[in-house]
């Protein structure tokens, strides 16, 4: 499996070098070769590095790689995780604080980002689609099977970022081929929600089964829980409920009938497999980043996720972050004291050199102390043990941490070959779950429990379990919900799941009061945007 990440790697980076050949510009002596989609397409390698170019830009907004994409702003805004002010750090021109408040603006520098990544994504695939179309399959030997699968990998990518645009912005304009017109027309989410379901349920049947020759690209797998997540979502983007559809595109991927590395997808016996850096054939997984630090395509979450270069000798890894995103103390407080995962996926408590009773010492507030990772945003060293605290009064240590994803230790052969679960097996249970019980008027059914229940059994021992296992009477709407918190915390999904469960504008968590204002269920176009482009049109509530 190891040489299929580095092959995979090694045409990421192949691409990302072909695209940054096409800014050199003083070529006016010794031009030896040039490199044009006429002369570009002569064989198999070529075809899929252009169809790689876009899934590989994709990581630099929905991975939690450092940049202010989707994931930022689908996790700053929810129940969970805040990048609240540190001392002297984090205050960053508030752009944290008005994500956790909903208090954002048109002019907001990380939504701009946000939007340009994503429609350069859309580009990207366009360029390649028009290119490939174009090509004479039979004449550098790939079949008209598997030339259809590669063009429905790009059909089903570009779905894909339409979806996660829509999500964020709501009406927005359909662009499908290079040199459009320039000033592109605002259109519904009713009519771009229906451009997205005719694409994916046009091309995800012309994909190849997942296998583990198709990691890191785009397989039925990954079309059909794309399907599931747009039907589930249904009823809030366009009113009208699609759970019979979410449940049989469910089925597609628990049958087995898409594929999977191992034959058949399977949930993962544990909470470590799926994100250990030994993931590459983590049972459960359905479509993935192939990261490989070797192959020079590393998961580099620690912007976002890790603390100061102290905390590098609690893990014995070689790699700090800016001590920035936090799990909220209502979050945290969600998981029982004896729920696995709350052990397992996070740092908390007194932190010590790897494998020592060393301690941690602080280098801000508590510079030269032990460090200890505490369940509250105050300022404790100034006295403050009692208050909710808020957004501005963090300290170097406050709140749990991110330790879903383990890079290893620098002396690990797989130091740092993660891989990024963009969709696994757990989620596609938990959608088919949610169906079933929105179909029986938000009560749950024996079969829903049981799905839940397949993943939650893992997050309690043997002697936990008989009471922490649900029934068809604990199973609520709401428990559905905190369970999913639970289950995907860190993954990117919870901004999603609060607005379809009606609680993202009209609920509270720690020191976020809600604003009752269904238009912040989307953000604003970039005023930017509406500057360059006249014929878009500015979501209601914004200016």
């Amino acid at each position: 499996m190891k040489n299929k990440i580095y092959h995979i790697s090694a045409l990421i980076l192949a691409t990302i070098l072909i695209a940054g050949m096409n800014s050199c510009t003083d070529l006016d002596e010794n031009l030896y070769s040039e490199l044009h989609e006429s002369n570009f397409y002569n064989n198999r390698l070529e075809v899929l590095q252009a169809a790689l170019r876009p899934f590989t830009h994709m990581q630099a907004w929905l991975a939690p790689t450092g940049q202010n994409g989707y994931y930022y702003h689908a996790e700053l805004s929810a129940d969970q995780l805040a990048w609240p002010q540190k001392g002297r750090h984090g205050y960053d021109s508030g752009d944290h604080f008005r994500q956790h408040y909903h208090t954002w603006t048109s002019n907001e520098g990380r939504m701009r980002t946000a939007w340009t990544l994503m429609w350069t994504g859309v580009g990207y695939v366009n360029s390649a689609i028009a290119d490939l179309e174009e090509v004479d399959n039979e004449a550098i030997d790939i079949s008209d099977e598997e030339m259809a699968a590669i063009l429905g990998e790009l059909y089903v990518l570009r779905a894909f970022h339409y979806m996660k645009i829509m999500e964020l912005w709501g009406n927005v304009p359909i662009v499908t081929t290079v040199g459009e017109a320039i000033n592109p027309p605002t259109q519904s989410k009713a009519e771009v929600f229906e451009f997205i379901k005719t694409e994916l349920e046009t091309h995800v049947p012309n994909l190849l089964p997942y296998s583990e020759e198709l990691v890191g690209r785009v397989s039925q797998t990954a079309g059909y829980a794309m399907l599931a997540e747009l039907y589930l979502n249904a009823e809030y983007f366009i009113g009208e409920p699609m759970y019979d559809e979410c449940i049989a595109a469910c089925d597609k991927i628990i049958s087995g009938e898409a594929g999977g590395i191992n034959g058949t997808p399977e949930l993962a016996p544990d909470l470590l497999e799926t994100f250990s850096n030994a993931n590459q054939n983590a049972r459960e997984a359905l479509f993935q980043f192939a990261f490989s630090r070797l192959g020079g395509f590393t998961f580099d979450w620690a912007g976002f996720f890790m603390g100061y270069s102290n905390m590098s000798r609690a893990l014995d890894v070689g790699y700090s972050g800016n001590n920035a995103f936090v799990v909220i103390p209502s979050a945290f407080d969600a998981y029982q004291d004896n729920d696995l995962r709350k052990e397992e996926w996070f740092l908390f408590g007194p932190q010590y050199v790897y494998g020592t009773d060393e301690p941690i010492l602080g280098v801000e507030e508590y510079n030269g102390q032990p460090f200890i990772y505490v369940n509250s945003i105050r300022q404790e060293s100034q006295g403050d043990l009692t208050s909710e605290g808020g957004m501005d009064q963090g300290e170097e240590n406050s709140g749990a941490r991110f330790h879903k994803y383990k890079s290893g230790r620098t002396s690990d052969p797989d130091y740092r070959e993660n891989h990024y679960m963009i969709y696994r097996l757990t989620e596609i249970y938990f959608n088919k779950a949610e169906a079933l019980m929105r179909k029986n008027n938000g009560v749950a059914t024996q079969e829903a429990v049981d799905l839940v229940n397949a993943s939650r059994r893992r997050a309690f021992t043997n002697e936990d379990w008989e009471e922490a296992q649900y029934t068809t009477s604990t199973l609520t709407m709401d428990e559905l919900l905190a369970e999913r918190g639970r289950e995907f915390i860190f993954e990117g999904k919870r901004r999603t799941d609060i607005i379809r469960f009606g609680k993202f504008t009209t609920a509270s968590w720690w020191d976020h009061e809600p604003t009752n204002d269904p238009n912040r269920e989307i953000y604003p176009i970039p005023h930017t945007q509406l500057a360059a482009n006249p014929n878009l049109v500015q979501n209601p509530g914004y200016e």
